[in-house]
């Protein structure tokens, strides 16, 4: 059995941005930098690019990368990364987002590593204090907190907690990496579509209201996902393209 393995799902259909994986960033496609950088982590045994369309294939083969062919049908990542997952002995999955082009591979040792070594912890994600206020207010980036050991109480796209009054209190960005153990992999999947879920338009809150744990790991890094145009700008200037 392999320890962990990392599955980047590169969904050519985005909503808001379509083709944003293959969006260009300093000469190369998006999900390049992802999976440049995910397969330099030390504890991945595997690296994996889940694809629904041909041209991401096409793509991925260009720059060598181990890729597979999944139903552009999945209603969600998590869906994309089961059907890739389903039939490989693995006890820790990764989902790294094929949008992230600056993902660092200690981000995903810290995740990887949380759920390796506490059998209690059974999904784990990421977050980074927020440093610049006008994220604490702006609808795509998602807010968390957490209570005092560490793991989630609510994800949400307004501002949480709200500051009524005059603490000092740090805010925290949700960075949308996420490590399961494989069986709750399968029984998160299984879990009806909640409330929460739909409200925010966020998956993760299914686990939260159906009772479940996930762990929220800290990182001092940060990273600026793809999902406008606007983003794409934002990324080329911070990576210095």
């Amino acid at each position: 059995m392999m320890k962990a393995i990392g599955v980047i799902p590169a969904r050519f259909s985005s909503t808001r941005f379509t083709g944003k994986v293959l969006a260009d960033l300093g000469g190369k496609p998006v999900v390049q930098h992802v999976w440049e950088r995910a397969k330099d982590s030390k504890l991945l045994d595997d690296l994996i690019i889940a694809a629904d369309d041909e041209r991401v294939i096409e793509a991925a083969k260009g720059f060598d990368a181990k890729v597979v062919y999944t139903s552009p049908d999945q209603p969600s990542g998590t869906d994309r990364l089961i059907e890739v997952v389903n039939p490989i002995d693995v006890e820790v999955i990764i989902n790294i987002q094929g949008d992230e082009p600056m993902v660092r591979p200690e981000m995903i040792d810290e995740l990887a590593r949380t759920v390796l070594e506490d059998k209690d912890i059974y999904m784990a994600t990421l977050a980074k204090r927020i440093e610049d206020k006008a994220d604490i207010n702006n609808p795509n980036i998602i807010k968390l907190v957490k209570d005092k050991n560490g793991f989630a109480l609510y994800f949400s796209r307004s501002v949480i907690p709200h500051p009524r009054f005059k603490t000092v209190t740090p805010y925290f960005k949700h960075i949308g990496l996420y490590a399961y153990k494989k069986d709750f992999l399968f029984e998160f999947a299984n879990l009806p579509k909640s409330h929460l879920e739909m409200t925010e338009g966020l998956e993760q809150l299914r686990v939260l209201e159906s009772g479940y744990k996930i762990k929220v790991v800290e990182t001092e890094f940060d990273t600026i996902g793809i999902d406008t145009p606007e983003d794409q700008e934002r990324a080329q200037a911070a990576m210095g393209f």
